[in-house]
């Protein structure tokens, strides 16, 4: 796609909004920026970009569009927004901003989806990589905007991306030498609408790749299992469940690799700093992708040895008065928060709660099994998590009105051996800017109450 001398609109003025705007402005684009927030300095922004520009903040000005050539949509940015609707009958180009990093990058690249696991899967995929090849970037929703580092690949480069259902949307050329999806369970059903839509974005992580590339599968994931049937890719599953014919799996607290008539110890449980089952399972998924990209299993055990996780995943904060507490900010939905619950061994009273997705609490609250005493419930979701509790017996809950007073109520409600687990089954919007902010809380009132 040519950029140079195109009226582009970038639509959605987060952190890889920006990015894509400076890319856009390096490659010759006439760059146009919205967003509807009016609170946003205009003259930072160009600043930002780094060249001329012209900002549109609140109601978006249909008028513009009789000017564009292109528009790059941000991550957060519906498709099904009326303005968006109306840009696609007008046969304006609409692409993501993942889109638009790759069209820009050289190299090859790692990709990795899923509903839960991505983050932590794609750091340990990316300390792998940059082992064996120097020349590679992390990039996604990790942290890293893709768009900021495009311009910095060559030919040998590998960039490994952690990619959401949202950027999947608006892909078109987008392809991974080998793709993940470790799982599909519902979630952003908010934006999507519906499982099928939202099993569909995920797929299209596949859609471009040839027989010559590889998507790695969960076996024990229904959906997953189903879809290595139907791809060009070739297929590697890993299993927490099942002994493979081939593939990486559990078997007598052993990470295993059966490949290519081989069959290998990859490790010991023992040997990682990563606790339960689920995470085993990112081990794996990432454990695959980098043998097919012919990473010598040297490196890969020299990783998997040193590697102790990401910040807000079930992250271990401090132990105060035999209280041991855990920061899982980044289980934004019911299924990641099945996944703590299921990785403690101490009783846990058990902080949730936060902006509505239209989830269903049921599975996430049945799967407590005893293991939580107490639950501290706050945000809007709390209301509904408490009326499904009450459904399914589970009395022992309290609601509170802010994260502070949730974090003095876990502690004392808590008692020595037990752990206090910030793992909210929601969102953090509305309270939070994200996901981070709440976890980076979370740590300070732990550290200083």
């Amino acid at each position: 796609m040519i950029l140079k001398g195109k009226k582009t609109l970038v639509y959605g003025l987060g952190k890889s909004g920006i990015a894509a705007g400076a890319l856009l402005e390096k490659a010759g684009s006439e760059v146009y920026l919205y967003d509807g927030n009016t609170q946003l300095d205009k003259e930072k922004l160009c600043q930002e970009i780094g060249g001329p520009c012209q900002v549109m903040l609140g109601d978006f000005p249909r008028e513009i569009m009789k000017e564009i050539d292109l528009v790059v949509l941000s991550p957060g940015v519906p498709t099904d927004l009326p303005e968006i609707v109306e840009m696609k009958t007008a046969n304006i180009d609409i692409i993501g901003e993942i889109e638009l990093a790759y069209l820009c990058s050289k190299g090859e690249v790692l990709a990795i989806t899923g509903t839960n696991g991505k983050t932590t899967t794609t750091a340990l995929l990316g300390e792998i990589i940059k082992a064996y090849n120097e020349n590679s970037f992390v990039v996604g929703n990790i942290g890293t905007p893709y768009t900021l580092v495009a311009e910095k690949t060559d030919e040998n480069s590998t960039v490994v991306a952690e990619v959401s259902s949202f950027q999947l949307e608006t892909i078109r050329t987008f392809h991974p030498r080998v793709s993940a999806i470790l799982n599909i369970t519902p979630d952003h059903l908010d934006r999507h609408h519906t499982m099928a839509a939202y099993i569909a974005a995920k797929v299209r992580i596949t859609e471009n790749q040839t027989e010559g590339d590889y998507c790695i599968l969960n076996y024990e994931d229904e959906v997953t299992r189903k879809l290595g049937e139907t791809l060009w890719a070739q297929v590697i599953y890993f299993s927490s469940k099942s002994v493979l014919a081939e593939g990486v799996y559990l078997k007598d607290q052993k990470i295993v690799l059966r490949y290519e008539d081989t069959e290998e110890v990859v490790c010991d449980l023992d040997d990682l700093q990563l606790l339960g089952v689920h995470n085993y399972e990112n081990v794996m998924a990432a454990v695959a992708m980098a043998l097919v990209y012919k990473v010598p299993l040297t490196i890969i055990r020299k990783v998997l040895g040193e590697f102790a996780g990401v910040a807000h995943r079930i992250e271990f904060v401090t132990e105060k008065n035999g209280i041991a507490y855990y920061n899982d900010s980044k289980g934004t939905n019911p299924d990641a928060a099945i996944k703590a619950v299921a990785a403690m061994v101490r009783p846990i009273v058990l902080i949730a709660g936060g902006y509505n997705k239209d989830a269903d609490y049921r599975e996430w609250i049945g799967s407590f099994n005893g293991k939580v005493k107490k639950m501290v419930l706050l945000g809007e979701t709390k209301e509904d998590i408490a009326r499904t509790a009450m459904s399914l017996g589970f009395h022992d809950y309290v609601l509170v009105d802010s994260f502070e007073e949730a974090v003095r109520t876990a502690t004392e409600l808590a008692g020595s051996g037990d752990a206090v687990l910030l793992s909210p089954a929601c969102a953090s919007w509305g309270m939070f800017k994200n996901f981070e902010e709440r976890g980076d809380v979370f740590k300070k009132l732990v550290k200083t109450e």
